[in-house]
């Protein structure tokens, strides 16, 4: 099945059987959300904070289903998802729900239901573009909400914001042409996603 995060002990263990000793190694593969059930008081706040850090930040969060993802996929989805410099975790959704109450954010919450991974970015559609494209690639991943501050995204607003240049696209592009001081060209960039979702949410709106 899925493992998100493979920190995995071997141990060996002995077994005694009419006298013959056998051996056998064991690889523990724990998940991210075997690890938050196992939390302590402590340990739990501490998650909750450094959700929460990147919460305040975050300018999307999008939330998908990994149920029977393999190691390796999930392995790889991280990997991309911290190429493309965005915060991904698999939490307990209790967690999540605390890191973003009375954020931005926090409608979110009623679609925080069964083993989801978070994709949190302050550029939203590196956010969107990481899980949007894996899950074209594999029916496993399913994204099932997604949020910019104070505004909910539905699966076609999602989808639409993936399709648009990251903001490391667009300075790539454009960077070399810039004529406006380097403070409003990134402000410019920061804008462009919000502006479009919050236009594809009105006429959503409407119809």
């Amino acid at each position: 099945m899925f493992s998100p995060d493979l920190r995995s002990p071997i141990c060996c263990v002995g077994i005694e059987l009419h006298g013959c000793t056998c051996s056998q190694d064991f690889s523990l593969k724990i998940t991210d959300g075997e690890r938050n059930l196992s939390l302590n008081l402590e340990e739990k706040k501490a998650v909750v904070a450094e959700v929460g850090e990147q919460i305040v930040k975050a300018q999307a969060v999008i939330v998908a289903e990994y149920r029977g993802l393999e190691v390796g996929d999930m392995t790889r989805l991280r990997a991309k998802a911290r190429h493309s410099g965005v915060y991904f975790r698999v939490l307990k959704n209790s967690l999540a729900r605390r890191a973003v109450e009375g954020t931005a954010f926090s409608e979110l919450s009623k679609d925080m239901v069964g083993p989801l991974v978070y994709s949190i970015g302050d550029d939203p559609v590196a956010a969107a573009k990481v899980l949007h494209e894996f899950g074209k690639e594999n029916d496993k991943l399913v994204i099932k909400a997604g949020a910019m501050p104070n505004l909910l995204l539905s699966h076609k607003d999602i989808a639409s914001l993936a399709t648009m240049m990251s903001r490391e696209e667009l300075l790539a592009k454009l960077l070399g042409t810039m004529q406006a001081p380097i403070v409003n060209f990134v402000r410019t960039l920061n804008d462009v996603p919000t502006k479009f979702v919050r236009g594809l949410a009105a006429v959503r709106d409407q119809k």
